[in-house]
């Protein structure tokens, strides 16, 4: 009876042990977002609703606000005007907002970025693009991205926008990074 609670024990220690290297390099898909925080964002080309190519690694010099969003997400809906009006504000000085939305078909999505009166590119978004993003899970998710590539910070579910504001204004101010 003595030795019992020594068997569940080095029976844990050993999965330990062997789960330990998997997790410790587990792809960014399965560790989340947060993953690519200060590392050089995952590059893609996509299409956006006009048809027009968006390729991330075009934007490298500026800073990109890179958002996955859907029309079903309220959180989604009260960012946008604000991503509108600093595409107006910010753009001039480098900002590049690019919306990814994650619906399933295009038609409520160009008929709310029309509504809305977007004026940054929005494309189409699926399971592949959020994997190579760490796996969004939930929306909005929000990458900003340096002027060098790199993820300079992760926003997920409702955010703060007066900070992510603070932050896209260092990001574009001469010693931002």
């Amino acid at each position: 009876m003595g030795s019992a609670p020594l068997i569940p024990r080095r029976l844990a220690r050993l999965l330990t042990l062997a789960l330990l290297p998997a997790v410790l390099f587990l792809p960014a898909a399965a560790q989340g977002p947060a993953s690519l925080l200060h590392k050089p964002a995952p590059q893609f080309v996509r299409s956006d609703l006009n048809h027009q190519p968006v390729d991330l690694s075009a934007y490298r010099g500026k800073v990109v606000l890179l958002n996955f969003w859907a029309t079903w997400c309220a959180p989604c809906q009260i960012e946008i005007p604000r991503f509108v009006e600093w595409q107006s504000t910010y753009g001039g000085q480098g900002l590049q907002i690019l919306g990814v939305s994650m619906d399933d078909d295009s038609g409520p999505v160009l008929a709310l970025t029309r509504r809305r009166h977007v004026n940054y590119p929005v494309l189409m978004g699926d399971v592949q693009l959020g994997k190579l993003y760490g796996g969004v899970l939930g929306l909005p998710v929000t990458f900003l991205v340096d002027r060098k590539g790199n993820v300079a910070a992760v926003y997920k579910g409702q955010t703060d926008l007066a900070a992510m504001q603070r932050e896209i204004r260092h990001l574009l101010s001469p010693g931002g990074q």
